[in-house]
């Protein structure tokens, strides 16, 4: 089992919607790499349904360099996560983890992520059905509590009752977002939870952690703590999985390595539409294609604007950075992209 070959304290990239996805996840593997990685999670339904299975499909594809790397699932009908979970070993992962700790809106008036915290009923259903139908490890990943830290007591209680392979604990609640500083003064009590309910559970901590010292520092305090996940750290330092320091040439490089894995996926996700069927052969015009045409108008309508969202990761700290991100921010294309960095 993955989690009993991860040496204490192990590191893990945390699954962030939008951000941890198979590009950026090889650009992290390539600045240097987590000793584990989680996929943006996928909804269950998505998956179970005909229409939606492609898409959750492209969710769930990993990249050699993933390995080992755990597909995080969230919902909240039992059936799906069944379904689901049965699937994911055969696509290459070494775990499923459940995602019951998700605060955004959406995903809550829906039912699932942290909106499991008010059906613990409902959320211990999904797990059973989810551990019944695979021969991987199941974990899961939640909050303290959805309005009040004190609410850890029982709702962990409640999942540690079902023995998962690995518990994480973003020590925040719903409500609190990351508005507030994580309740690391909780980790004591959480520890003997642990300890008296599921020993053999892994326990990993979430939320404010830094960097690789960052977390040793935390073991020190810590030692009962088998793993940290770092979220937001990344967007600080891209290499934050390593004692590496990175230069901003080293940084430049990185974002054209990123630019590079962005049109490569953008290029495989319209070979899926063509095979699908999405693309279809129309009378040609006499001078160029449909599907030329159509290859050309995908990448220049291909989603470029999340990319965006990247570029403060390797443009800052250095004069002149706000200037240039500013020239990248006004782009609407990879080759846009790349002109700015050339002059630059």
């Amino acid at each position: 089992m993955i989690w009993n070959e991860l040496k204490t304290p192990f590191l893990i990239l945390a699954p962030m919607e939008g951000v941890t996805d198979i590009a950026f996840r090889q650009v992290i593997a390539h600045a240097g790499r987590p000793d584990l990685f989680f996929t943006e999670f996928t909804n269950v339904s998505s998956y179970a349904s005909e229409k939606g299975r492609h898409n959750a499909l492209e969710r769930l594809a990993i990249a050699p360099t993933d390995s080992p790397i755990i597909a995080q699932i969230w919902g909240k009908n039992p059936e799906h996560f069944a379904t689901c979970a049965a699937a994911l070993e055969d696509l290459g992962f070494s775990g499923v983890d459940l995602n019951f700790g998700c605060p955004d809106k959406n995903v809550n008036r829906a039912g699932g992520g942290a909106a499991m915290i008010k059906t613990p009923e409902l959320a211990i259903e999904c797990y059973r059905n989810a551990k019944a139908h695979t021969n991987l490890p199941v974990s899961i990943k939640t909050r303290l509590g959805w309005a009040k830290p004190e609410e850890y007591t029982e709702w962990l209680s409640t999942l540690l009752d079902e023995h998962p392979a690995a518990l994480t604990v973003h020590l925040r609640t719903k409500k609190e977002m990351s508005k507030v500083p994580a309740h690391y003064e909780l980790i004591p009590d959480i520890v003997r939870l642990r300890d008296q309910i599921s020993p053999e559970t892994k326990l990993i901590i979430n939320g404010d952690i830094k960097n690789k010292a960052h977390a040793l520092e935390l073991h020190r305090q810590y030692p009962e703590i088998d793993g940290f996940m770092i979220g937001r750290g990344v967007f600080q330092n891209p290499y934050c999985f390593t004692d590496h320091t990175p230069t901003q040439e080293e940084l430049m490089e990185l974002l054209k390595y990123h630019l590079d894995l962005y049109e490569q996926y953008a290029n495989n996700a319209l070979r899926s539409i063509i095979a699908d069927g999405a693309i279809t052969e129309r009378p040609k015009p006499v001078t160029t294609g449909l599907r030329e045409r159509s290859e050309k108008h995908y990448l220049r309508t291909a989603p470029y604007e999340p990319l965006k969202h990247y570029f403060k990761i390797y443009i800052n700290n250095f004069p002149g950075a706000s200037d240039l991100r500013a020239k990248l921010m006004e782009t609407h294309s990879v080759e846009e992209a790349r002109k700015v960095l050339l002059i630059a």
